[in-house]
């Protein structure tokens, strides 16, 4: 079996952008909202104690890197969410996962090669 081929890493201020997004509980509030439906501005504002112009500044920054996408109809914007950049945060995170399993691994080896040598 040949082994996975890797996509190449997004440009770091792509994932910046995300993570950022990311940081606040409003926004993941809202990221997790939109995995069940698409919702409208006014439906995904109605559980937050805020102004609304406040809370569109949320989703201006999940729209800005992609990880929400908006269309208006008449008078309603309805927001959905884009998948595709939560699937460049989740294969980062995996390139890390990797990376500190190798370490740890490669450290295991040594620790265990140290006691070995070590006379009791």
């Amino acid at each position: 079996m040949p082994p996975a081929v890797q996509s190449p890493a997004p440009p770091a201020v792509v994932i910046d952008g995300i993570f950022r997004a990311l940081a606040d509980p409003t926004r993941r509030d809202v990221v997790e909202r939109l995995t069940v439906k698409q919702a409208s501005m006014s439906e995904l504002a109605a559980p937050y104690r805020m102004a609304l112009p406040s809370f569109l500044e949320h989703m201006k920054v999940l729209e800005g890197c992609g990880l929400v996408r908006s269309r208006k109809v008449g008078r309603v914007r309805t927001y959905q969410l884009e998948t595709a950049q939560l699937k460049l945060a989740e294969d980062w995170l995996g390139r890390q996962r990797t990376l500190w399993e190798q370490r740890l691994d490669r450290l295991d080896s040594y620790l265990l090669s140290m006691k070995e040598e070590t006379p009791e």
